[in-house]
């Protein structure tokens, strides 16, 4: 892996550790699982992976912090 991407794959945790707070209070989190091409994959943990919000959750919080971080992500996708 090139020292852009591992510079990127930085920005994108230090993103999501933005995020697990909030995850983490109803037992739940999200961990990256690729990123590649522009494109990451995440996959969501503990009740986050069963929880019906969770599409909700994506788009109103993960989706937009990522994007507003870390701009060189152009794809988000869930995975399980």
């Amino acid at each position: 892996m090139n020292s852009h991407n591992e510079k990127i794959i930085k920005k994108i945790n230090l993103a999501l550790n933005d995020i697990l707070p909030y995850l983490q209070a109803d037992n739940g989190g999200i961990e990256l699982v690729e990123y590649s091409n522009h494109k990451i994959k995440i996959r969501f943990t503990g009740t986050c992976k069963t929880c019906d919000m969770q599409y909700h959750t994506f788009k109103a919080a993960i989706e937009e912090t990522i994007k507003n971080k870390v701009p060189e992500v152009s794809e988000i996708e869930i995975v399980s």
